[in-house]
């Protein structure tokens, strides 16, 4: 028959096991979103964003970003993206982003 001791020591094992596998999961997860973020921007911003194509503010021009980003708002630089542009198709060529997506896309390009 087990102790009450061995049963509390086991116990405690499973315990700090689970937590460092929840703290391991979070950290990839949260590394999980950064490489996301730069995934869709290859895949849905970078033809023009890249480039500078049809005047689109190129990734990395922090002055015109935060220029842009203060006289709009952030809010209104989503729903610009969301609705479209003269030059942009509506949703910046990506079909599934969220709000927060758009908003994570548009940090990135600003950096």
């Amino acid at each position: 028959m087990l102790s009450m001791t061995m049963i509390f020591a086991k116990g405690n094992r499973f315990l700090a096991s689970s937590v460092s596998a929840l703290i391991i999961s979070a950290a990839m997860i949260t590394g999980a979103g950064a490489a996301s973020t730069a995934t869709t921007y290859n895949e849905s911003c970078a033809a023009c964003h890249d480039s500078g194509a049809l005047n689109a503010i190129k990734k990395g021009d922090s002055a015109k970003w935060q220029q842009l980003i203060k006289q709009k708002g952030m809010p209104a630089l989503i729903s610009s993206v969301k609705n479209g542009m003269i030059q942009m198709p509506a949703g910046g060529l990506c079909e599934d982003c969220s709000n927060d997506d758009y908003r994570k896309l548009i940090e990135y390009m600003s950096k």
